[in-house]
């Protein structure tokens, strides 16, 4: 009876694996969007767009998003993958396969923050960039964000496109 229980217990780990894999997968689409509209939105991994736009990334990346508009100033956005809460589900129903699995290919990860609204800066002007939520409140400057999360995705993205290194406009 004990050998058909660690079985059980063995195939159900095993079916479980990689749970938010099969979920969420590992790319995500991202939906970025400026006040006003019209800003080009170019991302360290290449890609890049006309806001409004949405575009496909991988979860498990950082990611610089470098914004500019005419008679904007021009500012940058971190993009930081954090670990997600499908990470505890898969150690509590399938133990470690899933969250090795998860962990590896970034399944269990998210993009924060996301969506990416950003009202930009006039040119000369004293104020900043600010990041907004879905209802276009105002969350925090842009310059705050990135100073909250720009050691951790200087480690992936590196020094330098984190603005740690070099001339930082922020």
């Amino acid at each position: 009876m004990k050998k058909v229980a660690v079985l059980a217990v063995a195939l159900a780990a095993t079916g479980l694996g990689g749970c938010a894999t099969v979920l969420n997968g590992t790319n995500v689409d991202y939906a970025a969007q400026t006040d006003p509209t019209g800003a080009t939105i170019k991302y360290s991994n290449g890609a890049s767009c006309t806001s409004p736009c949405e575009i496909e990334l991988k979860r498990k990346n950082d990611l610089r998003a470098d914004i500019t508009l005419e008679g904007y100033e021009p500012t940058y956005v971190l993009i930081q993958s954090k670990l997600g809460g499908s990470a505890f589900g898969n150690i509590i129903a399938g133990g470690g396969v899933g969250a090795i699995v998860d962990g590896s290919n970034g399944a269990s990860n998210r993009l924060y923050p996301r969506p990416l609204i950003v009202r930009l800066a006039p040119l000369g002007s004293e104020e900043g960039a600010v990041l907004l939520d879905k209802d276009g409140n105002v969350e925090m400057t842009v310059k705050q964000h990135n100073d909250q999360v720009r050691v951790d995705v200087s480690k992936t993205i590196g020094p330098r496109l984190a603005g740690l290194e070099g001339d930082d406009p922020q």
